[in-house]
């Protein structure tokens, strides 16, 4: 008895899901035992200290909505545009053989145009923190 290939392979097409179903069970079950263990041994009695605002083991300074500086956020995204740009490093220098002299002069405008903007950023004072 044999089966026919067009069956086969949505046999083992539809096998192969299997394992992602179980994946997904199996996490399932594990986020409930955790959510579960949780509604079982958290503590009930509610008091004023454990209703407090919790803030690294300080006491709070503050409302909760304070304005931040606007050069935190500027220095955050300065962080993060560097960053993303240093990522195109990795793959030029995985390949940097094949590329030859063209990859190696692209790479070399590339850090300059970097670098530019880095200090750019730099004389402008962006990297100040008052």
């Amino acid at each position: 008895f044999t089966v026919p290939t067009r069956f086969t392979t949505v046999f083992e097409m539809e096998l192969s899901y299997v394992a992602v179903l179980v994946s997904f069970g199996i996490a399932a079950l594990v986020a409930g035992v955790f959510l579960g263990a949780g509604v079982l041994i958290r503590p009930r009695r509610v008091s004023e200290v454990k209703g407090q605002a919790f803030e690294c083991g300080n006491p709070s300074s503050g409302p909760a909505w304070g304005r931040f500086s606007v050069k935190f956020y500027l220095t955050a995204i300065l962080f993060i545009l560097f960053d993303v740009e240093v990522v195109f490093l990795y793959p030029w220098a995985i390949m940097f053989r094949s590329l030859g002299l063209f990859g190696f002069f692209e790479m070399a405008l590339f850090v300059l145009v970097l670098t530019l903007g880095f200090v750019y950023v730099w004389r402008k004072g962006a990297l100040e923190w008052d």
